[in-house]
């Protein structure tokens, strides 16, 4: 498979560990990417789900692949999320091309983008609340399991495929996040705070929206998530775009190879990982 030179990619709520994840179709979209620089954001791995008895080597191989692409001259940034928040005590950790965060703003062409998980904006992931979302998680995966042997049977039957979990999902952010002023209670912030773009994950919900208030504008983007809409922001060709991966047009790869350097950083995508005071949420 031929790589695409892509200046940033971000992705966020792969949930590897689980279920839930579609870590075959995460492996094969980063096989086919040449990033200079890659920002997890977030439930990369789920903590909250995560079991010695179930980690299958595609999730192990999707790992692998993040770790060939960082000894191969791409930068990586791990920003922490509410499912691997055990890392977050690690925070500001950096080996080499490798930074682990909780928030980054970086700087691609003279605009600066501020990227962070989302979660501190969700009342479900604070206090009470949060003990009823990890259990809706551990259901919400048990959910998909069944989901996975109902299409299996669909599939036999010659009929379309069932999408359970993403009803549920759907249904559950219509009741508990208000997902309009999620999104706009985070583009005030970053007016506020005079970025041109603000990026989370979080909640599953792809989007690339213009928030203009009256104190000025900001682009609002979210990566959405590799459970469901397999999704991811790339900043290329001067511009931010949502990649949706596409089953039918995708070819899976090999668990194993070798992908080329990337072109080395430049200085139009400057980092800014130690001195985020004025971004402090």
């Amino acid at each position: 498979m031929k790589k695409r030179p892509v200046d940033v990619v971000v992705v966020s709520d792969v949930h590897l560990g689980t279920y839930a994840s579609r870590a075959r179709e995460f492996l094969t979209y980063l096989k086919s990417i040449a990033p200079r620089l890659l920002v997890l954001n977030g439930d990369i791995i789920d903590g909250w789900q995560f079991s010695k008895h179930y980690f299958p080597a595609t999730h192990m191989a999707a790992i692998q692949e993040i770790l060939a692409l960082l000894s191969n001259g791409t930068r990586v940034i791990y920003i922490t999320g509410n499912h691997d928040e055990l890392l977050r005590r690690y925070c500001d950790l950096q080996i080499g091309n490798f930074k682990l965060t909780d928030k980054a703003l970086i700087e691609i062409n003279g605009k600066m983008t501020w990227i962070f998980h989302g979660d501190v904006f969700d009342h479900t992931t604070r206090g009470q609340a949060k003990f009823w979302t990890k259990l809706g998680s551990n259901g919400y995966a048990s959910l998909l399991a069944f989901n996975g042997m109902v299409n299996r049977l669909m599939k036999i039957m010659g009929k379309k495929k069932l999408s359970l979990s993403k009803k549920i999902m759907e249904h559950f952010h219509k009741r508990m996040v208000n997902i309009d002023a999620f999104e706009m209670m985070i583009a005030e912030l970053a007016i506020d705070k005079k970025f041109d773009n603000v990026i989370c994950g979080h909640i599953h919900q792809p989007r690339k929206r213009k928030i203009i208030t009256e104190s000025g504008s900001v682009t609002y983007l979210n990566s959405g998530d590799w459970v469901e809409h397999m999704t991811a922001l790339e900043y290329r060709d001067d511009d931010w775009y949502i990649y949706t991966y596409d089953v039918a047009t995708m070819k899976e790869t090999e668990l194993l190879s070798s992908p080329p350097q990337p072109e080395v950083m430049t200085n139009e995508i400057a980092i800014y990982l130690h001195a985020l005071q004025q971004a402090t949420i």
